[in-house]
C-alpha cells in the first residue's frame, strides 16, 4: 500500500477525537500523536521533503522519525520557504513526553490530562492542515 499521509492524518484525527470523547485515554492519545505526524509530514512534503515513491518513504532517515521527534525538524522545511511563513508550530513539543512504544503500554497508565495535551499539540498540526487546505498548499 501506498502512503498517504493526508488520509492517514484525517482518519487518525477524527478516531483520536471520537476515542477522546468515549474516555478510551491510550488509544486516543496514540493516535493524537500519529495524527499530528501524519499531518506534519504532509506539510513537509509541501515545503519540501524529498520523499522516494520506490521505496515509500522519506529519503532522509531524520524524516522518518515520529512525532516527539519531528516537532523540529519541522522547522528546517517550513522556516526555508515562504509559504512556510503562516505555518509556524508551537515552539515548545507537546508530544516530547509520547513515543510511539506507549501503544504497549497498560491503558492504565493514561488519563485525561496527560492524553489533553497531546491532543492540543495535534490540534496545532490539524489547524495548519486546514490553512493549508484553505490556502492551496494542499488539496
Amino acid at each position: 500500500m501506498q502512503t498517504d499521509f493526508m488520509d492517514a492524518h484525517d482518519r487518525h484525527w477524527e478516531d483520536a477525537e471520537n476515542l477522546f470523547q468515549a474516555r478510551r485515554w491510550a488509544n486516543a492519545d496514540h493516535l493524537y500523536g500519529l495524527a499530528a505526524e501524519c499531518g506534519m509530514k504532509q506539510l513537509m512534503l509541501a515545503f519540501g521533503m524529498k520523499y522516494d515513491i520506490s521505496k515509500d518513504l522519506p529519503d532522509d532517515p531524520d524524516d522518518r522519525k515520529h512525532v516527539n521527534s519531528l516537532w523540529e525538524r519541522f522547522e528546517s522545511y517550513r522556516s526555508g520557504q515562504p509559504q512556510g511563513a503562516g505555518y509556524a508550530l508551537t515552539a515548545t513539543n507537546p508530544f516530547a513526553d509520547w513515543d510511539v512504544k506507549q501503544r504497549y503500554a497498560n491503558q492504565s497508565h493514561f488519563n485525561q490530562a496527560h492524553v489533553a495535551a497531546h491532543q492540543t499539540g495535534a490540534k496545532v498540526v490539524y489547524d495548519l492542515i486546514q490553512l493549508a487546505r484553505r490556502e492551496g498548499l494542499l488539496t
